[in-house]
């Protein structure tokens, strides 16, 4: 019979490659991180959940491997903030952005695809970091007093 020290060791080292494996790896994060890279002077137009907004993106993973972007199609996404047509890090990431205005948002997977991931691009449990640019909300392309 195997003595119970013995027994601990030895399952110990069997889940020592299981620690190591779900280790954070660098540049995730927990929760999510808004960074505002360029706001306008007049902001007479913000994102609130309900509206019609749409946004330019570039989309990367913490390595800087880019998995879409709408720059380089020219097309920016257009969806209702807030009501889950998009990542919950996004719904959050967005509110109260002004026209013109660029972010960085740092999402973490509780907040992007999660576990599972968006194969074949995004790998399970992936930090998103995603350049943010809200191009119009409702329909209104301009500031309002940049318009005069």
């Amino acid at each position: 019979m195997a003595k119970p020290q013995l027994l601990l060791c030895f399952l110990l080292a069997a889940s020592a490659p299981l620690i190591v494996a779900t280790a954070k790896k660098s540049g995730d994060v927990s929760e999510l991180q808004i960074g505002v890279k360029y706001k306008p002077e007049s902001c007479s137009i913000q994102a609130h959940k309900g509206d019609k907004v749409k946004v330019h993106y570039r989309g990367k993973l913490t390595d800087g491997t880019v998995f879409d972007s709408s720059y380089e199609r020219g097309d920016p996404i257009e969806f209702e903030l807030g009501t889950g047509q998009v990542i919950k890090g996004w719904d959050q990431g967005l509110l109260g952005m002004c026209v013109g205005e660029k972010r960085k948002l740092k999402i973490p997977s509780k907040l992007g695809y999660g576990p599972q991931g968006s194969p074949p691009t995004i790998p399970g449990g992936a930090t998103l970091i995603f350049d943010t640019e809200l191009v119009a909300v409702n329909g209104e392309p301009t500031n309002q007093s940049d318009e005069l």
